[in-house]
């Protein structure tokens, strides 16, 4: 797996641009980019388990399962992946998961002046390098919109 990193200024205080990221219905809205289908089920809270869904082209659930490694509200929350969603499991071993388990996703916030430095680090597998490399920037590119409201 390769870390790849991701940034963007928002012109939002923080707490709006964290509360906006996590929230269930805007997470929805700027993950939609990755799927239009895309959500989670779970808790952002410290330990919990989170998975992140969507529908597949055939409508059938998938996505990933982790693990709330760390979450400092406004500062820092840490993902680590333990498994895929398939349909209405929760796959944690074999040769699907091994390209992602042990990986993990990790948000920063920095407020300067009312303006959020939102960075993402994500550690990727070498078949969907190009696709995150095109497409997280236009994820936080629409949760820059949403919170820019």
């Amino acid at each position: 797996m390769e870390r790849q990193q991701f940034k963007t200024n928002i012109n939002a205080g923080v707490e709006k641009v964290y509360d906006t990221m996590l929230g269930k219905d805007t997470f929805k809205q700027w993950t939609s980019v990755f799927n239009p289908s895309s959500d989670f089920e779970g808790s952002w809270a410290k330990g919990s388990k989170i998975l992140f869904t969507g529908l597949s082209k055939e409508g059938k659930k998938e996505g990933m399962v982790g693990k709330i490694e760390e979450n400092i509200p406004h500062k820092f929350v840490s993902i680590f992946y333990v498994g895929l969603v398939d349909g209405d499991d929760e796959v944690t071993e074999g040769p699907a998961v091994e390209t992602w388990a042990g990986g993990y996703e990790n948000y920063t916030f920095d407020e300067s002046n009312g303006s959020t430095e939102v960075s993402v680090e994500v550690d990727v597998n070498e078949e969907m390098l190009t696709y995150f490399n095109q497409t997280y920037p236009k994820a936080l590119e629409k949760l820059k919109e949403i919170c820019e409201k």
